[in-house]
């Protein structure tokens, strides 16, 4: 069995995404990785050439910086990431600049590899996801926070990335079907220092919104503000060993009462809902669930 990786990267370095910790976090999965290096001003190809892995393959892109409709420039610039990769990989993980896996779970990953390497019903592998928000110590707990995704998908079954690289679909646009691999994604976008938040704010809304957008609704502060969450709780696990030293350097603070909820009333009944039965009412699955 061949693993082969992939994932884009562009201005990494500026907005303090954990590149780095997402790629060391999937490297003993895989056999070689690809990454499609767009065009940057802060240095993210140094960044990545300084790590010196012999697994890790680079190449440069041009985004189209006018594809500014539902984050679609991201899917492309996968798809130039997914072309790269070995032909003869039987399975491809994919992970983005601010996810890591927990070395707890590579056992679990590989046996699912290799549990359904020759099941055709099984075309992607499904993850949970924690999203952790405003330090390490918390995990957003409410339904603007998506449960699972597809991170490791068979290669040449006409897969490719779909909108906005957060899931994947076949090329005709079905999709994909699925087994959950008993793994989870730490997922660390929403846990910087503020002003680099701010500025990932900036850089990420500039692929969905025009210029307008952006001076009247993100471009109005060179600070993150963390208090306008509705719902957190604690996290009481471990997070993975690469991640060790970047949560031993935070410099900021954030701190808030779990215990106090922003909800109106109909997302307070669906979060009632939700954390009684176990049910999300109406909630998106960009997969088929198969085992």
């Amino acid at each position: 069995m061949k693993v082969a990786g992939f994932t884009i990267a562009r201005n990494v370095v500026k907005a303090d995404y954990p590149l780095r910790e997402a790629l060391l976090s999937v490297l003993p999965l895989c056999d070689d990785f690809v990454i499609a290096v767009g065009d940057s001003d802060d240095g993210t190809k140094e960044y990545l050439q300084a790590m010196q892995e012999p697994k890790i393959r680079l190449f440069d892109t041009i985004w189209d910086d006018n594809k500014r409709v539902g984050g679609a420039v991201l899917a492309d610039e996968t798809n130039k990431a997914l072309a790269r990769v070995a032909a003869d990989a039987d399975w491809l993980v994919y992970i983005q600049a601010d996810e890591c896996l927990h070395e707890k779970y590579i056992p679990f990953v590989k046996a699912a590899m290799e549990k359904y390497l020759y099941d055709d019903e099984v075309d992607a592998l499904l993850f949970d996801y924690l999203h952790f928000y405003g330090n390490y110590s918390m995990v957003g707990d409410s339904r603007r926070w998506y449960r699972n995704e597809i991170r490791i998908i068979k290669n040449h079954r006409d897969i490719v990335s779909w909108k906005d690289a957060q899931g994947f679909r076949t090329a005709d646009a079905k999709k994909l079907k699925v087994a959950h691999c008993g793994a989870c994604i730490y997922h660390y976008g929403w846990v910087k220092h503020p002003k680099f938040q701010q500025q990932k704010q900036a850089q990420f809304h500039r692929l969905w919104h025009d210029d307008k957008y952006m001076v009247d609704k993100v471009l109005t502060s060179e600070s993150f503000d963390y208090s306008s969450i509705d719902s957190l709780k604690h996290f009481h696990g471990t997070h993975p060993e690469v991640m060790m030293s970047r949560i031993e350097a935070m410099d900021w603070t954030f701190e808030v009462d779990p215990t106090k909820k922003n909800f109106g009333l109909k997302a307070k009944v669906l979060y009632w809902i939700e954390k009684t039965l176990g049910l999300r009412v109406g909630e998106y699955k960009n997969y088929q669930l198969m085992r």
